[in-house]
């Protein structure tokens, strides 16, 4: 797909260059963060958990990222680009839920697991704001 890439449009005056990878989007450098921070957290829970909460909260936290480089692989698309990332957010979603579970179980502090919600939530705004105006980041065809 270079022809997308070429596509894409000039940087404006005051904004960050054309975004031309996954890894250019913020949203997906947040997402990322937050992965790498729930996997190191995790790696202090009890081993008992490893195949239940620390396996499910490891395995959504790096599926936002995942379905966000989906989605951009399918922008040509809209209807695809926008169910990928609304499969982005659900994923985002069941993280949160699994830092509920492990909050609640004392395995995660109440200020290390609001600093991740608070990025969750973070995350989840600018996928809703992708979700609701997809058209700047859909390739032309």
């Amino acid at each position: 797909m270079p022809e997308v890439r070429e596509q894409m449009p000039e940087p404006v005056a005051g904004r960050p260059g054309p975004i031309r990878h996954f890894t250019d989007l913020i949203v997906r450098q947040k997402a990322h963060a937050v992965s790498q921070k729930v996997f190191r957290l995790s790696k202090t829970w009890p081993a008992e958990e490893r195949y239940a909460l620390t396996d499910q909260v490891r395995r959504s936290s790096r599926s936002v990222g995942a379905n966000l480089a989906e989605a951009w692989g399918k922008r040509r698309y809209e209807a695809a680009f926008v169910a990928k990332l609304v499969d982005a957010d659900g994923e985002a979603h069941e993280t949160e839920h699994w830092l509920i579970n492990a909050e609640a179980h004392g395995y995660l502090s109440r200020d290390r697991f609001d600093d991740l919600r608070s990025r969750l939530h973070e995350v989840g705004r600018m996928l809703g704001s992708m979700i609701n105006k997809p058209a700047s980041f859909v390739a032309k065809r």
